[in-house]
């Protein structure tokens, strides 16, 4: 077995990888960015306890580096919203980096405003953006009636589905849409992909350069963005799925540093005050490439990238490259929609801090 691994680690390594057969299915600028210091990318990190907010600024070299468009990109990293109290926190900050963002993109607060809950309300992790939309406090029938009090504005929302619902391309009918009602912007949710485990349901990015619906899972569909729409657009989303190849690449990272400080701490007195569930594996440890290579032979010689690309060919022909969702999705799905869609109408309307 063994020379049958090293032949062919052999014939992987005479050959460049080709890392374009694999496309990282993740729609976060931060999984791109990573901790690496990029040209033409300017980040900055603030922390409200264990909430932690990422502004992201990427210009024209940066975008050409990372592949993601020119613009605004704020991550808000979270651990719980199960417990009421942290819920509010998360959406605090949400309604607080929407208003920035708004004042940044000089929205006034009169402008209308289009919202449109993307995705299919039948499926769980897709229900994002159709759920959201039913905590949106819509308000233009009231404009019209002359029953609207000062410090709202217009609101109109939208769950347009799917093309595999309707037949007809999701950007297609918002276009038609926003010709008739004619918003000054458009705010978009809906859900989206990371390459990373410990995002997934636990990150919100809002971004003012558009979205593309289905792109997280593969399925590749018209932007919806400044330039098809003639609006300026915000995009606001939810890792909710991971694929199969992030999955297992991701544990055999979290082998490398679960043995790595098993070694280091076994035996400190310390760690028998400890308990058993604490997350040590989201800690900066330091592993060896050496013992990397002691631990799994040639397997622990390959960078990140190649053994992504290694799983991702064992695991594509053979259909096994699964997206994947948490058990409790569903349950995080109603808090994080009502976090967000609560956390937009404190961004747009002045009297409902209550909500």
């Amino acid at each position: 077995m063994l020379k049958l691994l090293t032949i062919l680690m052999g014939d992987m390594m005479n050959h460049e990888i080709d890392l374009s057969r694999y496309q990282l299915r993740t729609d976060l600028a931060i999984d791109t960015i990573g901790s690496k210091k990029i040209e033409g990318i300017d980040s900055k990190i603030e922390e409200y306890g264990d909430i932690k907010v990422t502004n992201v600024y990427v210009n024209d070299s940066g975008s050409k580096i990372i592949n993601k468009k020119i613009g605004n990109y704020i991550t808000i990293e979270f651990n719980d919203i199960t417990d009421y109290n942290n819920k509010e926190k998360v959406k605090k900050i949400l309604s607080d980096e929407l208003k920035k963002l708004l004042a940044k993109l000089k929205i006034s607060d009169n402008a209308s405003c289009f919202i449109i809950g993307l995705g299919n309300d039948k499926s769980t992790p897709d229900a994002l953006g159709p759920l959201t939309i039913n905590n949106i406090l819509v308000t233009n029938h009231l404009f019209l009636y002359g029953n609207m009090e000062k410090g709202f504005r217009r609101v109109f929302a939208m769950m347009p589905g799917v093309m595999g619902q309707t037949g007809i391309e999701t950007s297609e009918l918002i276009t038609g849409v926003i010709k008739t009602v004619n918003p000054d912007f458009v705010i978009a949710i809906d859900a989206l992909a990371s390459q990373s485990i410990e995002r997934v349901n636990r990150t919100i990015q809002i971004t003012d350069t558009g979205i593309h619906p289905g792109s997280g899972i593969g399925n590749k569909r018209k932007e919806i963005s400044f330039e098809t729409l003639g609006k300026k657009v915000i995009a606001i989303g939810v890792p909710t799925v991971v694929d199969a190849v992030t999955i297992v690449s991701d544990t055999i990272n979290y082998m490398y540093k679960h043995i790595s400080y098993t070694k280091e701490n076994i035996n400190k007195p310390s760690n028998r005050l400890t308990s058993g569930n604490v997350n040590y594996l989201k800690k900066d440890i330091q592993v060896d490439e050496e013992f990397k290579q002691e631990l799994f032979g040639m397997v622990g010689s390959l960078t990140e990238e190649e053994v992504k690309q290694l799983i991702f060919e064992v695991l594509t022909p053979i259909g096994y490259n699964l997206m994947v969702t948490p058990k409790e999705v569903d349950f995080e799905i109603e808090k994080l929609s009502d976090i967000i869609g609560n956390g937009i109408n404190r961004a747009l309307h002045n009297n409902v801090d209550n909500l």
